[in-house]
């Protein structure tokens, strides 16, 4: 039985949402400090965690910095009342899966929840968490990060989860549509932008940094390939 965890400082939400989880098939743990969420994510290993972003003590943009700092992939579905395009573009930016504005449909959680295990899934079948190596392009999923010609490129989780997305479909151009539903999980009004935006910043610090080769190419209208062309 898959178990999610929920970490919300709202009794009656948090219960609520326990509740439809396990009418649904899925074990529940609810805790109501950020402390205690990262406590449990870091020793525990949920399936999924759900998240408020106002919490007591540690808030909710320090819990999904701290996770994805220390290499845990936990998908993290946020749940909050803070509904601004800025607001979702920095929880997924900092490594969020999902996010839902309350008030928000429990069925609709729940299947965001169901979604979110399965691709937690997929991200632990074999190969995926090996190194790759393409000329001086290093991508090293065990520690989050991506080096060229062995300097470390400073990725934020999310830069890396996409890098490594294009890596693993090395020659094929990926839709931006595919990109944001393999690495956010679902679909946004603005998520052509919101794809280009994470593509620009990768450029900057995997091409601009490369001096023999170029690696993320643009299928203008489509998405992006990762192919080593000479510069």
């Amino acid at each position: 039985m898959p178990r999610v965890l929920i970490v919300e400082d709202d009794e009656v939400i948090a219960d609520g949402i326990a509740r439809h989880l396990e009418v649904g098939g899925f074990d529940a743990v609810r805790v109501a400090r950020g402390e205690v969420g990262l406590a449990r994510l870091r020793y525990e290993r949920p399936d999924v965690c759900i998240l408020d972003l106002m919490l007591p003590g540690l808030d909710g943009w320090e819990l999904i910095e701290t996770v994805r700092g220390e290499g845990i992939g936990t998908p993290i579905v946020v749940v909050s009342a803070r509904g601004t395009e800025g607001d979702r573009i920095r929880a997924l930016e900092l490594g969020a899966d999902d996010y839902l504005v309350k008030p928000f449909s429990m069925g609709e959680l729940v299947a965001r929840v169901r979604a979110a295990v399965r691709r937690g899934v997929s991200a632990q079948s074999p190969n995926r968490g090996e190194t790759i190596e393409i000329e001086e392009l290093t991508i090293d999923p065990a520690n989050v990060q991506a080096y060229v010609d062995g300097v470390t490129a400073d990725l934020t989780p999310t830069e890396f989860r996409l890098l490594h997305t294009l890596a693993l479909e090395r020659g094929r151009v990926v839709t931006r549509e595919e990109l944001m539903q393999r690495i956010w999980g679902r679909r946004h009004r603005y998520r052509d932008r919101t794809v280009d935006v994470f593509v620009r910043k990768l450029r900057g610090k995997i091409d601009a940094r490369d001096t023999s080769h170029t690696f993320i190419h643009t299928r203008h209208g489509v998405g992006y390939k990762l192919e080593p062309l000479p510069k």
